[in-house]
């Protein structure tokens, strides 16, 4: 029975679920996310001695891996390599979009609607993508830079359901009723589902070589 850690800071809300088999443990979250990295070693040790278990019984450790917020992506890799060198346990990774659209999935089941998950990227652009109800890409993670004529050739053959803390962008700017737009909240809880399928299937992410999915070009500013 794989008992998966789940990791995600990729957002301004952070959160950690214990699962086994799939099915959430516990699970806490952080809303500050100037303190995810202090934030999220303190919750891994709460999570595993208030659910009785030790960090030797973790089977894996998987991870929202972008994109999102930069220095949070790098908190979650760091922490989720450091945990899988040092308990010798393989690595899980699914991308951000992914997991939102799966979220979306779970509470809308009409096979027609397509699922759109959006993270703010400053301005008017978004990390987005486009799924149908089989979670296959519609449209790849990109970076968008949103305007009203945005997804208007997709929008004359589907209904698509908008998510995330981007879609508050494109809200303000379409015309869509208010009951093309949702709230997808804890991932961590669905990233739980996907590791275990993950898991059972030993799609395993490399450990040397895994890093943060950025989607656009990520620069650092140093001072001249």
């Amino acid at each position: 029975m794989p008992l998966i850690l789940n990791i995600d800071t990729s957002t301004e809300a952070a959160s950690i679920c214990l699962c086994k088999e799939g099915k959430k443990l516990l699970l806490m979250e952080n809303n500050d996310q100037k303190d995810h990295a202090a934030w999220l070693h303190v919750a891994i040790e709460k999570i595993m001695r208030d659910s009785g278990n030790a960090m030797k019984d973790l089977s894996a450790v998987a991870i929202t891996s972008g994109p999102g917020s930069y220095t949070g992506l790098r908190v979650s890799m760091a922490t989720a390599k450091g945990l899988c060198y040092a308990l010798q346990i393989p690595l899980i990774t699914e991308n951000t979009l992914q997991v939102m659209a799966f979220g979306a999935k779970e509470k809308n089941t009409d096979d027609a609607i397509l699922f759109c998950p959006m993270i703010d990227a400053r301005r008017m652009e978004v990390f987005t993508a486009l799924y149908n109800n089989n979670l296959d890409e519609i449209i790849s993670p990109t970076a968008m830079v949103l305007d009203e004529n945005s997804f208007s050739e997709e929008l004359k053959s589907h209904k698509i359901i908008f998510f995330g803390n981007g879609s508050k962008k494109w809200q303000a700017i379409s015309k869509l009723a208010d009951d093309f737009f949702t709230d997808i909240h804890v991932l961590t809880e669905y990233l739980g589902n996907l590791s275990y399928k993950k898991f059972i299937n030993n799609q395993f992410t490399d450990i040397v070589y895994s890093e943060p999915v950025y989607t656009k070009e990520f620069y650092i500013h140093t001072k001249k």
